[in-house]
């Protein structure tokens, strides 16, 4: 498993989680709520990692809405910090450019 996956599952977890104000509008964007996510970040599938973003480590997980359906989240931890885990923004993948199990970049 992924060492920042399970960081932002214990984070969740914990209660440690702040929803930017881009992720918020883009949630909005896609008709999701923070809640329905927060709610399956524990059957969640790390994507792509990027150890070396800018503002801190990320992590880009596979989740489900509500009905099931994929949507992409990407998760980070701000640089020098340990918590909170921060809703970078979320997305539903277009299949046209990810394989039929949104796991891969077509």
């Amino acid at each position: 498993m992924s060492e920042y996956l399970e960081r932002v599952r214990d984070l969740v977890s914990a209660g440690e989680v702040l929803i930017s104000e881009h992720g918020y509008d883009e949630l909005s964007e896609d008709n999701l709520t923070a809640r329905e996510l927060l709610a399956v970040v524990a059957e969640a599938v790390a994507v792509e990692e990027y150890p070396n973003y800018p503002k801190g480590p990320c992590v880009l997980l596979l989740q489900k809405d509500r009905f099931g359906n994929p949507v992409h989240v990407v998760w980070g931890i701000p640089k020098g910090y340990n918590k909170p885990v921060v809703l970078v923004t979320a997305y539903r993948p277009d299949p046209e450019r990810w394989d039929e199990k949104f796991l891969r970049r077509q």
